[in-house]
C-alpha cells in the first residue's frame, strides 16, 4: 500500500482525511482504530539528565507553568520540563480531556477522582495521584463543559 500525504489549510488541526479505493471499504474500520490507538506523544525534558524522553499524553495528570517553562506530572509521579509557555500547551494539546482550571494548571480530567465545592467560588479537584488544586471561578464555565 502506498501512503501519500497532503496538506489542507482549511481543514481543522484534530482532524485527518483518508482516501481510498472503493475496493478498501472493508478496511476502512480497521485503519481508523488503528489511527485512533496511535497515542499522541509529548516531548519533555528529563530534569535529572537534561534529555528529551516521549511521554504518552494519557499519562499526562496535571501540567503547570513554571515562569516560561511547564512541569509535567505523571501518574507515576515523575516530573518533567516542557520548554513552553501554559498559553501554547493548551494551544497545542487542543485534546477534550485537558482543561485550564487556573491560571497556573492544565489538568488531565481522566485523573479526577472527586471534586467539591469551597469559600470564593472556588471548586476543589483532587486527583488519582493524591494532588489537589483550585478552579478559579473565571474557569469554571469552562470546566463544566468539559466534564459533560
Amino acid at each position: 500500500m502506498k501512503v501519500i500525504f497532503e496538506e489542507e489549510l482549511l481543514m481543522e488541526k484534530s482532524m485527518a482525511k483518508v482516501i481510498t479505493h472503493p475496493d478498501e471499504k472493508s478496511h476502512w474500520d480497521s485503519i481508523q482504530e488503528a489511527i485512533c490507538q496511535s497515542e499522541t506523544k509529548l516531548v519533555v525534558i528529563n530534569a535529572k539528565n537534561n534529555r528529551n524522553v516521549q511521554i504518552e499524553l494519557s499519562s499526562v495528570v496535571a501540567i503547570e507553568s513554571e515562569d516560561r517553562l511547564c512541569c509535567v506530572r505523571v501518574i507515576t509521579g515523575e516530573r518533567y520540563l516542557l520548554n513552553k509557555r501554559l498559553k501554547f500547551v493548551e494551544q497545542d494539546l487542543g485534546s477534550s480531556h485537558f482543561v485550564k482550571i487556573n491560571n497556573q494548571t492544565i489538568i488531565n480530567t481522566r485523573c479526577i477522582s472527586e471534586f467539591s465545592s469551597t469559600d470564593h467560588a472556588r471548586i476543589q479537584v483532587d486527583l488519582n495521584d493524591g494532588s489537589s488544586y483550585f478552579v478559579s471561578r473565571f474557569y469554571i464555565k469552562n470546566f463544566r463543559g468539559k466534564l459533560s
